[in-house]
């Protein structure tokens, strides 16, 4: 894929630091839909549709781990009949990609809290899991019942209980150990985290893992996105000297 700099020369994907992990908030089918007359479950479908030409696109120009945001844990609020369209267009997405991404090497998992789901729904996320886990490509996160707040929650809790039951000591307790102890563990955190539709908010996304993630807020709307826009995030973040607290 070809990428052109500020003085139209071109270069490619090969003449960049590319970021090991990429997080989306796939944000704005609601308002691509009304902006067309459409229902909002339009959008969603739209948005489907982009979220599998991205997530083949990262995995083809070579980023090691894509996490994007596709229903959090504030979204049950939404209308049933939008919740119903997302989940069955979910259940659908799953379906397919039990096979649509073997020839890709993608490594599907699933983060947020799965206790809600129904029971045909956790059979279809547990066997993605299980038939990509040992693939060798890129590992693909989506965030279904996600919150931020909740996953620390989730952690903290789990390590109180671990030092309830003698298991580790309250000195034991670090940022490592929340680390591991999260959806992600295991994984690096994200170096970029991509807001299509123009919003200025985190949204409860990978609050613990984006402590010092490079932000890129695109005036663009998620179903209108393309790799294009993936290829101007890539530049600026490119740009960025990331200093982690230092000088």
């Amino acid at each position: 894929m070809a990428l052109f700099n500020k003085n139209k020369e071109k270069f490619s994907l090969n003449d960049i630091i590319l970021p090991e992990h990429i997080g989306i908030i796939m944000d704005g089918n609601g308002r691509w839909a009304k902006k067309r007359g459409l229902p909002r479950t339009a959008g969603h479908t739209a948005g489907a549709q982009t979220f599998r030409r991205i997530a083949r696109y990262c995995s083809d120009i070579g980023i090691k781990y894509l996490t994007v945001y596709a229903f959090s844990t504030e979204n049950w609020k939404r209308p049933k009949e939008e919740v119903d369209a997302i989940m069955k267009l979910f259940k659908e997405y799953m379906i397919e990609a039990i096979s649509d991404f073997q020839d890709d090497s993608i490594v599907v998992k699933f983060i947020g809290d799965r206790t809600v789901f129904p029971p045909d729904m956790l059979e279809l996320i547990e066997k993605n899991e299980q038939d990509s886990k040992d693939r060798d490509g890129m590992v693909l996160n989506i965030a279904m019942n996600y919150g931020g707040r909740d996953e620390i929650v989730n952690a903290v809790k789990t390590i109180a209980q671990d030092v309830k039951d003698g298991k580790l000591d309250v000195s034991d307790i670090n940022a490592q150990l929340i680390s591991d102890s999260i959806y992600t563990k295991g994984q690096p955190d994200p170096d970029l985290i991509i807001r299509p539709s123009g919003e200025y908010r985190t949204s409860n996304f990978l609050l613990w893992q984006s402590a010092y993630s490079e932000y890129c807020i695109m005036d663009v709307l998620w179903p209108d996105f393309k790799s294009e826009h993936l290829d101007k995030a890539l530049i600026e973040y490119a740009k960025r000297n990331r200093r982690f607290g230092g000088i």
